[in-house]
Formats: C-alpha cells, sequence, structure tokens
C-alpha cells in the first residue's frame, strides 16, 4: 500500500491556463518512467487553479520524484505559468483503495 504522497497546488497566470493544462498533460509521459511513483493525478480545480496529487511507498520513491524530471520542469516553468509559487506538500496516507 502506498504510504505517502505529494499534494501540489498551482496558480494560473490570468491567460496561461492553456499553457499549464498542456505542461501538466506532458506532465505523464515522463512520470510514467518512475518506478517510485505509483498513482500520479493532474488536476483542474476551476478559476486557473491546478493541482497533482501522487503516491509513493516509500520516502525513496517521493524523493526520487521530488528530484526528478517533472518536479524541475515545475520549477523552471513556475515564473512563466504560475502568479504564486507551487505550494508542495509532503503527506501521509491514512487510508488507501486501488
Amino acid at each position: 500500500m502506498e504510504k505517502l504522497a505529494l499534494l501540489v497546488t498551482l496558480q494560473a497566470k490570468k491567460g496561461k491556463e492553456t499553457e499549464v493544462e498542456n505542461f501538466l498533460k506532458g506532465g505523464l509521459a515522463i512520470v510514467q518512467g518512475e518506478p517510485g511513483t505509483k498513482q500520479w493525478y493532474a488536476l483542474s480545480l476551476g478559476d486557473g487553479k491546478y493541482g497533482i496529487f501522487d503516491s509513493f511507498d516509500d520516502e525513496e520513491g517521493r524523493n526520487a520524484h521530488l528530484n526528478g524530471k517533472v518536479a524541475a520542469a515545475l520549477m523552471a516553468k513556475a515564473g512563466d505559468l504560475f502568479s504564486t509559487p507551487p505550494s508542495i506538500e509532503k503527506v501521509d496516507l491514512l487510508a488507501v483503495k486501488s
């Protein structure tokens, strides 16, 4: 069972919503190559707010993801795409249904 997760929230700059959505959709191909990332979701929360939720079996997998290509691309694009810095929260999972 996955025990750990990341919850990332993002606020797109006005007019950048389509770019943010394309960026998030493109992230799927990258995380598919991460064996430690068990689940990965890109979310649209409305009003230009977006999210990423991903889960991991252990801290090693979560750290690999945080130090991987998607995280690097996210931080590189942050100033261009987002009105505020990405909020990245480490969370513990209490229950999971697979």
